[in-house]
């Protein structure tokens, strides 16, 4: 039997002439047969789901059944403030047949308006004890848009478009919409002004919360280390895995970028649903399902009220992930898209008799 060849395969004529162009350059053409092993163009932590995982909150009852997150000593500066859940309120259309009804505060296309509309004045009557309280939305479009509220934009039959809202009017109660991005609120605790922002990746990135503590400073007069905020529930770095793109996106806009991702070798879900995977004689680190890239929106949130002036003291982090605790919160990734709508609401209490 002749004996195998250790010459290498013979170039084609035209990676000849590539070799030769490089040659001359003083280069050399890379003869890798295989993309690198990891898909990252920069290495980052690693960790496991249940390390990034933010608890949530023990939800407050209110006396009409609807549980929200109250924060905490805000009611001390004359504020109302909280943070939605999915329990207590009349929709159905997430929730079983058997089960109570739900707290969807969203016009979405699988709800009735007419429920919804009631839902939203249950939400304001147990925030402020009076389910009269205007309520003004918005038309959320993941901008860095800002706008200034005042109790007429309750009534207005089509929400601005925008991604946050400010007021120092007192008696009517802001409102941003999530079911997975991150929702914060920010207050004035010596002037009494107030604010509401939603905050997805692409907000992130386009600095919806710089933005609008800038406005606050604009509109009021506001002091950095005068405010206060929270940062409510939403998707957790534990869950939220993402693309190549969005770190890309992170990347360019901030310096910190890789220390708000990581490396996540998640085989939970995984495991339970597709148990034979794993009968496998393959060693450990060499299965195909590697490890994903999830980014931590609490923390770059907390990095934009940081970068804003805000102190870290005056920071409250509150909620937990959308997608662990789907039986508390509706979540957009955990329902696959068939989800409600939670609201984050914030006011400045009207002084007794006005």
């Amino acid at each position: 039997m002749p004996s195998q060849s250790n010459k290498p395969p013979s170039l084609s004529p035209t990676l000849k002439a590539v070799d030769t162009r490089f040659s001359e350059a003083g280069l050399a053409r890379s003869r890798r047969s295989k993309p690198a092993a990891r898909p990252w163009p920069t290495p980052f932590d690693s960790a496991q789901p249940e390390s990034l995982t933010y608890q949530a909150s023990i939800p407050h009852r209110a006396a009409n059944g609807v549980e929200w997150l109250q924060v905490s000593k805000w009611d001390s500066y004359g504020l109302w403030a909280g943070f939605s859940t999915r329990r207590g309120g009349l929709s159905r259309v997430y929730c079983p047949e058997d089960a109570p009804g739900e707290l969807n505060l969203g016009f979405t296309v699988d709800d009735d308006r007419k429920i919804v509309a009631c839902n939203r004045q249950l939400l304001a009557e147990a925030v402020t004890g009076d389910r009269e309280t205007p309520l003004v939305s918005l038309h959320q479009i993941h901008s860095n848009l800002v706008v200034q509220a005042t109790r007429f934009d309750a009534a207005r039959e089509a929400p601005r478009k925008a991604d946050g809202q400010i007021t120092d009017e007192p008696g009517l109660l802001l409102a941003v919409q999530t079911a997975d991005c991150i929702p914060i609120l920010v207050a004035d605790r010596r002037l009494r002004a107030v604010a509401a922002f939603h905050a997805g990746w692409r907000g992130i990135v386009k600095r919806i919360v710089e933005s609008g503590v800038g406005r606050m400073r604009l509109a009021f007069s506001s002091q950095p280390k005068d405010l206060v905020a929270a940062i409510g529930p939403g998707i957790g770095a534990c869950c939220y895995a993402v693309g190549e793109e969005v770190f890309s996106a992170f990347e360019s806009q901030f310096s910190y970028a890789t220390e708000l991702f990581h490396e996540v070798a998640d085989t939970r879900s995984v495991r339970k649903k597709y148990p034979m995977l794993f009968l496998t004689q393959r060693a450990p680190g060499h299965s195909s399902l590697g490890p994903s890239l999830h980014v931590d929106l609490v923390e770059a949130n907390r990095r934009q009220l940081l970068a804003a002036g805000l102190q870290a003291e005056s920071i409250q982090v509150i909620g937990g992930c959308t997608q662990c605790h789907s039986e508390l919160f509706f979540s957009h990734r955990a329902s696959h898209g068939h989800a409600g709508r939670m609201m984050a609401v914030i006011g400045i209490r009207a002084a007794k008799g006005a």
